[in-house]
C-alpha cells in the first residue's frame, strides 16, 4: 500500500470539543505571558526567603546575582557560576546587564517593574476567568470525570511503571488508544488543573497587602507573604516544566497531528502496531 492510500486507510476523528480547543490556546497565551512577566517581576528582587519576613540582609535560600565579572546562582549553601545566561549577561545592544533574567525571556524586555505587573495582573484575569468556566464546563460535561480521573487498576505502581517505560522507549499509544489519555497525562493535567493552577493563584493573592488585610487567613496557610512567594515561584517553575515536557511530546509524536487536532478538533489515529 502506498503511503496516501495509508494515510487515507486511517480514520480522522474528533478529538477535542471547541471549548476545550478555545481555553487551550487562550491558555496557552495567558501562561507565556504571566511566566514572562513574572520573570522581570523577580529581577526587581532575585532572592526568595522562606517565613513572615524578607528584606536584602536576609538570607534567601534561593538568589540569581553578579559579582564585578561574574554571574551566579544559589541555592542554600550551593553556588553555580552562571555568566552569560543569568546574573551578569550581555543585551542585544552589547551593553553588559546585572540582572537575574535577559531580556530575551521577560516582559517587557527592558526593566520596568510596574510594566511588568500590569501584564501580569492583566493577564491574572484571564487565567482565573478561563480556569473557572474551563472547570464548570468540564464538570456539566463530564470531561473530568470521564476523560481524566484514573480508572481502577491505572493507579497500580504495575501501570504506571509501564506507561513509564513505554514513553522511555518512545512508544506512544496507537490506534483507539490514541484517543484516550494514559495515565502519566492523566496525572500531569490532573496536577496541573486542580493543584499547580489553584496554588498559583492562592498564593499570588496572599502577596497583596490588600488581599491580606481582607483574608489574613492566606498568610497563616502559607506560613507569610516570603513563603507564599517561594511558593508561587516553584509552582510557576513546575509549569514551565510541564510545558517543556508537553511541546516535547507533540514533537516526538506528530506536531502536524497533533497541533490539527487543537485547531480543527479532528485527528488522525495513529498506525496500530503490527499492521
Amino acid at each position: 500500500m502506498d503511503q496516501p492510500a495509508a494515510v487515507s486507510a486511517r480514520p480522522l476523528v474528533y478529538r477535542h470539543r471547541l471549548f476545550t480547543r478555545i481555553w487551550h490556546w487562550i491558555n496557552a497565551i495567558t501562561v507565556f505571558v504571566m511566566l514572562m512577566s513574572g520573570l522581570m517581576i523577580f529581577n526587581a528582587h532575585p532572592r526568595l526567603y522562606w517565613g513572615q519576613y524578607g528584606a536584602n540582609f536576609d538570607r534567601p535560600w534561593l538568589m540569581i546575582g553578579a559579582n564585578a565579572d561574574s554571574g551566579y546562582l544559589s541555592i542554600g549553601d550551593l553556588t553555580i557560576p552562571t555568566t552569560g545566561v543569568l546574573g551578569r549577561w550581555t543585551d542585544s545592544e552589547g551593553n553588559v546587564q546585572a540582572r537575574a533574567f535577559p531580556g530575551w525571556v521577560t516582559i517587557p524586555s527592558r526593566y520596568s517593574l510596574s510594566a511588568a505587573r500590569r501584564w501580569h495582573l492583566s493577564f491574572a484575569w484571564l487565567l482565573v476567568i478561563g480556569g473557572v468556566m474551563y472547570g464548570i464546563a468540564g464538570l456539566l460535561n463530564r470531561h473530568v470525570a470521564k476523560d481524566l480521573l484514573p480508572r481502577r487498576g491505572e493507579l497500580a505502581p504495575g501501570h504506571i511503571w509501564h506507561d513509564i517505560k513505554e514513553h522511555a522507549r518512545l512508544r506512544f499509544p496507537t490506534g483507539e488508544a490514541a484517543l484516550r489519555y494514559n495515565i502519566l497525562q492523566k496525572l500531569a493535567y490532573l496536577g496541573v488543573l486542580f493543584v499547580l493552577l489553584p496554588l498559583i493563584v492562592l498564593t499570588g493573592l496572599t502577596m497583596s497587602p490588600g488581599v491580606d488585610a481582607a483574608w489574613p487567613w492566606l498568610l497563616d496557610l502559607f506560613g507569610g507573604r516570603q513563603s507564599a512567594r517561594s511558593i508561587h515561584f516553584i509552582a510557576a517553575g513546575c509549569i514551565a516544566a510541564f510545558i517543556l515536557v508537553h511541546l516535547l511530546m507533540v514533537l516526538l509524536a506528530g506536531p502536524y497531528n497533533e497541533i490539527r487536532s487543537m485547531i480543527t478538533g479532528r485527528y488522525r489515529l495513529p498506525k496500530e502496531r503490527g499492521r
